[in-house]
């Protein structure tokens, strides 16, 4: 059995995100599999803090007005980052797969992670100035849960979460 890597994202998969988390195990033949949550259910407050951290004041405002997207909506935009995420795993020569999974991916992670094939987790994140403060980000609690190793780069830059 091919031993697997997951990689929980909040957005597509940048190229540069997908090159970071290739080179990890150079040389090795691994499987991925891509989890996106449907973001339905997002903490108002945090969310405003996250934006404001880095200067987004339109997302900011667009948060306080109440406009995030149905669960309809939610799903669809994860499906579209899925595909597009899996896509770059094979168009880089990899075997990868994935899901859509709920608001909350931990009990998905759960799940993956008991299959029994996952070697490690890698989280692809933009910076959450609240959550990564205070380790409730994905994975500082997949980390405390899961017992595996877990990597947090944020999205699009080769820096560490």
């Amino acid at each position: 059995m091919t031993d697997t890597i997951l990689v929980l994202t909040e957005d597509t998969l940048a190229a540069v995100d997908v090159e970071h988390i290739l080179s990890l195990h150079a040389g090795e033949t691994l499987a991925y599999r891509v989890l996106v949550p449907a973001d339905t259910e997002r903490n108002l407050v945090s969310a405003i803090i996250d934006h404001l951290s880095v200067g987004e004041l339109k997302e900011a405002w667009d948060e306080v007005l109440g406009r995030e997207p149905s669960p309809d909506q939610a799903t669809a935009t994860a499906q579209e980052q899925l595909d597009e995420s899996v896509a770059a795993f094979v168009a880089a020569g990899r075997e990868a797969t994935g899901a859509v999974t709920d608001d909350d991916p931990l009990p998905a992670l759960r799940k993956a992670v008991a299959v029994g094939d996952v070697r490690e987790i890698v989280v692809v994140t933009y910076p959450h100035a609240v959550e990564d403060t205070f380790h409730t980000d994905w994975a500082s609690r997949a980390r405390d849960d899961l017992h595996l190793p877990v990597l947090h780069l944020y999205s699009g830059t080769s820096e560490l979460g």
